[in-house]
């Protein structure tokens, strides 16, 4: 999930207040893990399952980690806490230029509608697939925009009065989900893997541990207070990442790689969409069916909500005074999605990967390597590290452009997958 949802447990600490309390500590790294668990989830077991249990679980990690740490670089630059009500293209004008500010709000805006347009397809892939209503997919995403879209037009009060309610409802489901699938575990060889496969996973990964865009706001709750904004970005994404694996492990050791009945990741990842859906048409149990598409539904349009005030915060912004209209900005913020979701109802696991390869990648991964790598001194740590960083990001924004383009086309190894069935 992508918002500015901080700030919601109370008024921030005036500095010179002393150490926040452990539950401020703790309500702020929730947030952080309610920014993470959303699509990612959803779409991480079909994207990236093909590769194989260990290339998939490992690569998670090592992916969280990363990503963790950026979220750390970015916290801990003084200019936010010399500037209270800087965000991130006014910070990134500040320690890398106008270049830096204008790339920001280059793949700031690759974030937020790749994100609207991925949670409209997402919900109405799930509602096809579950309801035999003979609604196409196209009608099932407009009935979803409204809703949604109503509710995300009245801003941040909503998202306010909404979002703890929405998120215990989301957790008690994934709870749920995971003791139903429990009996449905299958024996498989977690040896196999396709590390050609893996590479295409890459960008998915770095969406689905993305939750950068709360760190300015989340450090003015924490008075900036240095040990507690790290505790809190390592405890929120530590418990992100582990619903993240969890339901992933759970997804891959309950659906076949590959089936004669299509029923599988592989024929999931090759529809565009997420894991409930294999996965109400293995069980097959009305109980799990209902909880899937409440979980589904309910992750993304906590997302959903939350995206959809953060994108028409940020055009305002961006507009100043050119654009006054309430409306135009409106029109600017939802017209999109909806418009490429109806036309193109199977993109949500594309959706997905342009915003991690493109956006996600740039603004949290690029940028804060390239922070480093100016902020440190020649030949020190710090500068290797940031090198690292650019190195890392830049190959996952490659792999995405030529996949995009066409130049890069893996697929999931089917025949090899048919020699490693369930037992």
């Amino acid at each position: 999930m992508v918002s500015n949802r901080m700030g919601q447990g109370g008024s921030v600490n005036p500095e010179g207040m002393g150490a926040p309390s452990t539950g401020r500590m703790v309500t702020t790294a929730l947030i952080v893990t309610g920014n993470m668990v959303g699509a990612g989830i959803l779409a991480l077991p079909v994207n990236l399952g093909p590769s194989g249990f260990l290339p998939a679980v490992l690569g998670a990690l090592a992916m969280w980690a990363v990503m963790t740490c950026t979220g750390l670089i970015i916290a801990r630059q003084p200019f936010l806490q010399e500037n209270e009500s800087a965000d991130l293209p006014t910070f990134f004008e500040a320690v890398l230029g106008p270049c830096g500010k204008w790339l920001s709000v280059a793949a700031n805006l690759v974030i937020l509608y790749g994100l609207l347009t991925a949670y409209l397809a997402g919900v109405a892939s799930v509602a096809t697939n579950s309801f035999g209503l003979g609604i196409p997919q196209w009608g099932w995403l407009l009935i979803y925009f409204c809703g949604a879209t109503l509710l995300a037009s009245f801003g941040s009060a909503v998202l306010r009065r909404s979002n703890a309610v929405l998120m215990t409802v989301m957790w008690l489901l994934f709870g749920a989900l995971l003791i139903m699938v429990v009996p449905h575990f299958r024996r498989a060889d977690l040896a196999a893997g396709d590390l050609t496969f893996f590479t295409s996973g890459l960008p998915i990964l770095v969406t689905a541990f993305n939750f950068h865009n709360v760190v300015p706001t989340m450090c003015r709750t924490l008075n900036h207070d240095r040990k507690a904004v790290t505790k809190a970005i390592w405890l929120g994404s530590g418990l992100g990442a582990f619903m993240t694996l969890l339901w992933t492990v759970a997804v891959m050791v309950t659906l076949p790689m590959e089936s004669a009945d299509g029923v599988s990741i592989i024929a999931a990842f090759k529809a565009g969409v997420p894991a409930t859906v294999p996965l109400n048409q293995l069980i097959k149990s009305p109980l799990f069916v209902d909880a899937s598409i409440g979980f589904a539904v309910v992750a993304m349009s906590t997302s959903y909500i939350a995206t959809g005030v953060a994108l028409t915060a940020f055009l305002k912004d961006v507009a100043g005074k050119r654009v006054r209209s309430r409306v135009a900005i409106w029109l600017l913020t939802f017209l999109p999605p909806v418009g490429i979701g109806t036309l193109y109802p199977d993109i949500f696991l594309q959706a997905l990967n342009v915003v991690g390869g493109f956006g996600v990648g740039t603004l949290f991964g690029i940028l804060p390597g390239v922070l480093l790598v100016r902020q440190g001194a020649p030949g020190s740590r710090t500068r290797r590290f940031g090198w690292l960083l650019v190195g890392v990001f830049v190959c996952v924004l490659l792999v995405e452009l030529a996949q995009e383009t066409g130049m890069l086309q893996i697929s999931p190894d089917v025949e090899y997958w048919s020699a490693h069935r369930f037992h």
